[in-house]
């Protein structure tokens, strides 16, 4: 079989068929930051290639440098560096010709007269008819600014053609800031035009949750309380801050993963099925299960605070040691919540969620642990088993970095007398069963934007909803700081006191993450 590359996959919504966009100028602010030559240059490279882009599209990098004619060459770079392209492809010319650059001052209104400008010289040069996506990948005190005098110049709601805004995390700090920078965003975008973007929702195992459950006749009816124990969501990377100690700083593991990534997870795993898969109907679920989440008791909460250790073999520092971080920082690297969903079909099911840096292993996971079968008769037999004691049945989603779905259950270990039971794993990978593929994330959700399409995008309600969770939490532990932290070894699974919020309940922590075999 010849492999897909799922980066030719086109999507639209789950609902209609694969689409084309319109003739459209992205326009990137923050440009010259790396998220655009390793992310967002690539995936609509990888766009073009899969002839889901016009023929008629423009890609204007905005930024405060004066890169001029760099820029298309700098992106050339990145593009066969991060994308996979083959340099000498007439394609990838092509594409590079539809590049190029601005400078303009984020802070300085009269700067976007000009702009405004160099969008309409383009559109009339390449016949794009005043379509156009702003993306803003810059850091979130511009995202005001930019906005307003986008639209104090009538970009906004052009006579001719449409506009979108594409506005990164995070949305806010807590919720008075998320509040008040939807109000300012929607002074300016209608609601229906922001796409607020998070890069999980890309994710090919991430959209399958939705497949997995509702296209498959034999999961859902045990998707509920009576036959699921508790359900592990983990998010662990073997990277520190990277340079970006004053953004980590301000932001620390609840902001940076958990309040986004992990709830928009916990959502596709919990929500009741959509009426459809359009934009509306899928928040609509996703909200109802946010709102079902209780306030979240501060004895239900860890965090953690990397020291030295050894990842990977290699000898790294502490947190506090990293460039431009406070020596005496209270900013947590990890983080643990145990939460409840008070529905009908979640009542009494723990969600467990860890963030951390500089973990032991690099993993995305969603672990959903079954109740054991009423009567176990096969236990008197298999206390001198090879096996230990039977083990319940395990649904794995891997997000990343090797996605695919396990499922665990018990069968007989053969030749012996004996009823031994053993645990064993039905295993599917992306990569066997489709292909490497060469795509980001990023294709599907730039692609959905310039469709006007928002079903993997965060509404303001939403958002809104989950800073109400965890701002209180915030709060708390702003007003205690941690007594002792560093509290765990790089190279390790976190804090100990993170098993301590497990336990109580009778379970632990999966740290056998990643495919096995």
């Amino acid at each position: 079989m010849t492999p897909i590359d799922l980066a030719e996959v086109p999507a639209a919504t789950a609902s209609t068929p694969a689409a084309t966009a319109e003739p459209c100028t992205i326009i990137i602010f923050g440009a010259s930051g790396d998220l655009t030559k390793r992310k967002l240059l690539p995936a609509l490279y990888h766009l073009r290639q899969a002839n889901l882009l016009p023929k008629d599209f423009a890609i204007v990098g905005v930024a405060r440098r004066p890169l001029g004619n760099e820029f298309a060459a700098d992106m050339r770079e990145g593009i066969v560096e991060f994308g996979d392209a083959e340099s000498s492809d007439p394609l990838l010319e092509e594409f590079v010709d539809h590049i190029s650059y601005y400078a303009l001052n984020f802070d300085d209104p009269a700067s976007y007269a000009g702009l405004k400008t160099e969008l309409d010289r383009i559109d009339k040069e390449r016949n794009i008819g005043g379509n156009r996506l702003f993306y803003l990948a810059t850091a979130p005190e511009f995202f005001t600014g930019i906005v307003e005098n986008l639209g104090a110049q009538g970009m906004a709601h052009p006579e001719k053609g449409i506009a979108g805004v594409v506005i990164e995390k995070p949305f806010g700090h807590d919720l008075d800031s998320a509040r008040e920078l939807n109000h300012q965003v929607n002074a300016v975008f209608h609601e229906s035009q922001v796409f607020r973007i998070d890069h999980y929702l890309g994710k090919e195992t991430v959209q399958n949750l939705l497949v997995f459950r509702f296209a498959n006749g034999i999961f859902e009816p045990v998707w509920n309380r009576n036959f699921i124990d508790h359900v592990q969501i983990t998010v662990a990377e073997t990277l520190g801050v990277e340079g970006r100690g004053p953004f980590y700083e301000k932001a620390g593991a609840l902001r940076d993963v958990v309040q986004n990534h992990m709830m928009e997870l916990l959502a596709l795993v919990a929500l009741e099925p959509p009426a459809s898969f359009e934009a509306e109907s899928v928040r609509r679920e996703k909200l109802k299960v946010w709102q079902a989440i209780p306030p979240i008791p501060i004895l239900n909460t860890v965090r953690g605070q990397y020291g030295p250790g050894i990842v990977n073999g290699q000898h790294v520092i502490g947190y506090r040691d990293e460039e431009r971080v406070n020596p005496e920082s209270g900013t947590e690297t990890f983080a643990a919540l145990k939460l409840n969903i008070e529905n009908w079909r979640w009542a009494g099911v723990p969600f467990y969620l860890r963030a951390g840096k500089r973990m032991k292993k690099r993993a995305t996971e969603i672990s959903i642990q079954f109740k054991q079968p009423p009567l176990l008769i096969f236990n008197r037999m298999q206390s001198d088993g090879p096996c230990g004691d039977i083990q319940p049945n395990l649904l794995t989603i891997r997000i990343q970095p090797d996605e695919g779905i396990a499922l665990r259950f018990g069968a007989k270990v053969p030749t012996t007398p004996q009823m031994n039971v053993c645990p064993v794993n039905m295993d599917f990978d992306y990569e066997s069963a489709f292909g490497k593929s060469r795509a980001n994330g990023y294709e599907r959700l730039l692609l959905d934007a310039m469709l006007g399409d928002q079903t993997l995008f965060s509404h303001r309600d939403g958002v809104e909803t989950t800073w109400a969770l965890y701002t209180p939490v915030l709060q708390a532990w702003a007003a205690k700081k941690p007594e002792v932290f560093p509290n765990y070894f790089a190279g390790s699974w976190g804090p100990e006191c993170a098993e301590h919020l497990l336990e109580l309940s009778g379970h632990r922590w999966r740290n056998d993450l990643g495919r096995k075999g």
